[in-house]
């Protein structure tokens, strides 16, 4: 297998177009662009207190692409654990905030100078619209879809040309929803930051929808996988998939021992790590020295890790903080995608106007893989 990497890294500014420069008549200005979009569009927004319960579905004004904008007709998107914690955590909410990050459409207008996109491509927004490249600036938070920014779950939403990237050939609307944040995050941990490499063994933390995708995008790539969850049903699926081993962590408590065990006592060469606090003392324990462990997700929480981090230091291993990964990164994954052909994993695609019952759903733990709403 070719190994996938990122090249030396290019400044924003210097960022490869998708397409060539378009001729004026692909281009609509703000009159013709008048004709080509909805007057009114529905949108979810956050309620007036913290919860997914107390979404509320309104109804706006179509907006208008201005010059260097794209605007695109979502037809899905995607939930992510952080969606969840956007809605229910008060020092995260917002109250009106569009939610979600993760979404895909079709443009259905462009204004004047753009280049990248015209009308009728299929396209995804990025997470953190901004970063085109190179290393992560704290400003980047600013321009966070769902989060700092209004989000994907309306009908039509307006991107800067530079926060959008082309589908993968063959891929669904639905489909290509997963991909912007729990696909992302899973290339960007294994083969961005972690340097992943054919025949490395990688230990994915249940199985939501970064873990899911690392378990797909390693097993393309030439690795062994091995997953814990504690639903015998979710292994029997992560087995279907391509896991070489799973651990049930209800029945197997110490499964850090058994990690051990299934590698001989050498451990993993890369290990998703979604838990937090609660599960990092094990997923440390279960590293192989001079490897990676990727940390990504606060599933047990925010509070302070009850472990040493000595074994990353007798190890000499490394730990990454993972934050989804910039546009470029996504670029190439989709490239990766259409060479490997994975099909996403969709637990249930629910329609716009279940929003609520998406996110009980996703709220209930019940899923494997990732959940969608159509649009």
């Amino acid at each position: 297998m070719a190994r996938y990497r990122v090249e030396p890294e290019t400044p924003a500014w210097r960022a490869e177009l998708i397409h060539p420069a378009l001729s004026k008549e692909h281009m609509l200005d703000s009159d013709d662009a008048r004709h080509s979009v909805a007057p009114h569009m529905k949108q979810w927004q956050l309620g007036r207190q913290p919860g997914w319960q107390y979404l509320e579905l309104t109804e706006q004004s179509g907006p208008l692409p201005r010059a260097g904008e794209v605007l695109v007709q979502m037809k899905a998107a995607s939930l992510n654990y952080r969606d969840t914690l956007v809605a229910t955590m008060p020092e995260r909410f917002q109250p009106g905030r569009v939610p979600l990050s993760d979404g895909a459409g079709e443009v259905i207008a462009v204004g004047e100078g753009v280049t990248r996109c015209k009308v009728g491509d299929r396209v995804a927004g990025s997470f953190f619209r901004d970063w085109i490249s190179g290393r992560f600036d704290m400003r980047y938070h600013q321009c966070a879809l769902g989060g700092s920014l209004d989000g994907v779950l309306r009908e039509q939403l307006v991107f800067p040309e530079h926060g959008l990237v082309h589908l993968p050939e063959g891929y669904s609307f639905e489909q290509a929803a997963t991909l912007p944040c729990a696909g992302l995050t899973a290339w960007y941990a294994l083969v961005v930051r972690g340097e992943f490499q054919p025949g490395d063994t990688v230990l994915v933390l249940g199985t939501g929808g970064v873990s899911v995708w690392g378990l797909q995008i390693a097993t393309a790539a030439g690795g062994r996988v091995i997953v814990t969850s504690s639903s015998d049903e979710k292994l029997a699926q992560a087995k279907a998939l391509g896991a070489c081993e799973t651990i049930n962590y209800k029945t197997t408590p110490d499964w850090e021992k058994e990690v051990l065990r299934l590698t001989n006592q050498r451990g993993v060469d890369h290990v998703l790590e979604v838990g937090g606090p609660g599960t990092l003392g094990k997923s440390l324990a279960s590293v192989a020295a001079a490897g990676h462990v990727a940390q990504i997700g606060v599933l047990t929480g925010f509070d302070p890790a009850p472990t040493s981090l000595f074994p990353l230091v007798s190890k000499n291993a490394r730990m990454n903080g993972i934050y989804v990964g910039h546009r470029e990164a996504f670029e190439q994954f989709i490239t990766f995608l259409e060479t490997t052909k994975i099909n996403p994993v969709i637990d249930r695609v629910f329609a716009l106007d279940e929003a609520r019952e998406a996110y009980a759903h996703m709220a209930s733990g019940a899923h494997f893989g990732k959940v969608v709403i159509a649009i």
